[in-house]
């Protein structure tokens, strides 16, 4: 009797550092499933519940620690309800790889296409998603298991509903430097539909040419033309002087207004070392009206604010003796209340 009970208490000793070891490399989180390949068994299992040592997160998903439950356990927790081939996506793959500041309310798993998962119920909000061919687009090394960086960003990409929202995912993942632009279209080639593919065809550019050449089309077609603007000229070679007068190299501005001393700069996905930096363009350009000759833009105000754009060129260009007549590109634009009146005087 008293070697059964030696054996059973060096086998408890080492069935619990296995589940130890396996909870402190998942957040504190286990699965029933994982417990039973250790070699516990059910009545094991249910005696460490039944200590209330533990808490269940999802039916056959506990932590192995009482107490409030932190997002990266949460996140362990859906991924392991989810069952074998599950991984993490959308909004909280992107938090895990640093590109979203903080965690999503609600935890996007992805299974295999063939799975069909019931919603897991327990701590913290679930969504879960079938994917095809998701085997591919998993990391093959991170933990916890989560989707690629670029198939992430092309999920959400596919369900935005605006292209400023698909302008932004794309700085924020490129501009944190874990992924780039080859690498996102890439992955992009390599799907057969994509919502937003000629937006992000163009945004993702395979070389910082590319990319401002796509910018300077939009400014064309959403800024320029639709708002009645002078044409500027494009990428024109400026020669640039050393202090003896001597040129040493040509300079390229993106669209130049010579004729008023105006130069809009278009900075392409390179040029933004934060993706917020656009915040800063409201201020930077209304110094821009007051006395210097450069505005800057980027992909953001290109794409969700070309009315507001033309505003700024408009009133730097009447500033510096411009007397053309805008034209509102529909009844909202605000380009409308620059347009001289056409009423008779009384």
């Amino acid at each position: 009797m008293v070697g059964r009970d030696r054996r059973s208490a060096r086998w408890r000793h080492a069935g619990a550092d296995a589940w130890r070891a396996l909870a402190a490399a998942q957040a504190g989180v286990v699965s029933r499933p994982q417990l039973l390949g250790l070699g516990l068994t059910s009545g094991q299992v249910d005696a460490l519940l039944d200590s209330r040592r533990w808490q269940g997160l999802h039916p056959g998903v506990y932590a192995t620690f009482t107490g409030p439950v932190p997002a990266l356990t949460r996140a362990w927790a859906a991924v392991l309800a989810a069952g074998d081939g599950a991984a993490l996506g959308g909004t909280t793959a992107l938090w895990l790889w640093g590109v979203h500041d903080g965690p999503p309310a609600v935890m996007t798993v992805c299974v295999p296409g063939a799975r069909h998962v019931v919603q897991p119920r327990g701590v913290g909000r679930v969504r879960v998603v079938r994917r095809r061919r998701l085997d591919g687009r998993v990391h093959p090394a991170r933990q916890p298991p989560r989707l690629r960086l670029e198939e992430a960003v092309l999920d959400l990409a596919d369900e935005a509903t605006q292209e400023a929202a698909v302008v932004d995912l794309v700085i924020r993942a490129t501009a944190s430097r874990r992924t780039s632009p080859e690498r996102l279209r890439s992955a992009l080639d390599a799907r057969a539909h994509h919502r937003h593919r000629r937006l992000l065809v163009e945004v993702l550019g395979e070389t910082a040419e590319g990319v401002q050449s796509a910018l300077e089309r939009r400014y064309r077609r959403g800024v320029e033309r639709p708002h009645g603007l002078p044409r500027g000229h494009c990428n024109r070679p400026e020669p640039v002087h050393d202090g003896r007068g001597r040129k040493v190299r040509n300079r390229y501005r993106d669209v130049r207004y010579r004729r008023w001393g105006l130069v809009v700069e278009l900075d392409g996905l390179e040029a933004h070392p934060r993706w917020l930096a656009w915040l800063d363009r409201g201020r930077d350009n209304s110094v821009t009206v007051v006395g210097d000759r450069s505005l800057q833009y980027g992909w953001h105000e290109t794409v969700d604010d070309p009315c507001g754009m033309a505003v700024e060129v408009i009133t730097v260009l009447r500033h510096r003796g411009w007397r053309g007549t805008p034209t509102p590109c529909g009844p909202a634009c605000p380009v409308a209340p620059l347009v001289p009146s056409t009423d008779p005087l009384p």
